[in-house]
């Protein structure tokens, strides 16, 4: 992880994640567009970028006025076969899994999934895109995509990438 510090450019990057749609899902992205349109009002090329997963999507559904962009690097780390279960379902039913993740979370791979280090190697073209725009971007995105993205622009070290404190929702403004 880490930036060139000498590029002179203006970037701001918004992170949200939001883990599930619901009625409070729904009162969120209304107030996250609010939001958005109130602090990017005079920044008309200003764009929303999604992953290609519903949750995100709709989250940023309520945004007007700036184009949409969806991006699968964007997507939440694969889990693989464990997709679906819980922390303690794994820890239950796959109890070696869980152990080996506990020890190296940033480079345990989960079974027929992706390790943080995966993650982090698919953002690499999302990473450059941002890095060349002239306009702010909002980024819609899902918990290990948004600590990876945050350690990058915040020159966090790559170790510290799985254990960033990312909460729902999460907001975070980057300027450069």
């Amino acid at each position: 992880m880490g930036k060139d510090n000498s590029s002179s450019l203006k970037l701001v990057v918004l992170l949200f994640e939001l883990s599930f749609v619901s009625d409070s899902g729904e009162l969120y992205a209304k107030k996250l567009a609010n939001f958005v349109e109130k602090r990017l009002k005079n920044e008309r090329a200003a764009s929303i970028w999604t992953s290609t997963l519903q949750r995100t999507i709709l989250t940023a559904s309520p945004i007007v006025g700036f184009p949409k962009i969806q991006w699968r690097a964007l997507d939440e780390i694969n889990a693989g076969v464990c997709d679906g279960m819980t922390y303690e379902e794994i820890k239950k039913n796959m109890p070696e899994e869980y152990e080996s993740r506990k020890k190296d979370k940033l480079r345990y791979r989960y079974p027929r999934g992706e390790s943080y280090l995966d993650v982090i190697q698919r953002l690499e073209p999302v990473i450059i895109e941002l890095e060349r725009q002239r306009a702010p971007v909002v980024v819609v995105a899902h918990q290990a995509v948004l600590r990876a993205l945050y350690a990058y622009f915040a020159d966090r070290p790559l170790k510290e990438v799985p254990h960033i404190e990312v909460y729902d929702p999460k907001v975070s403004s980057l300027m450069r």
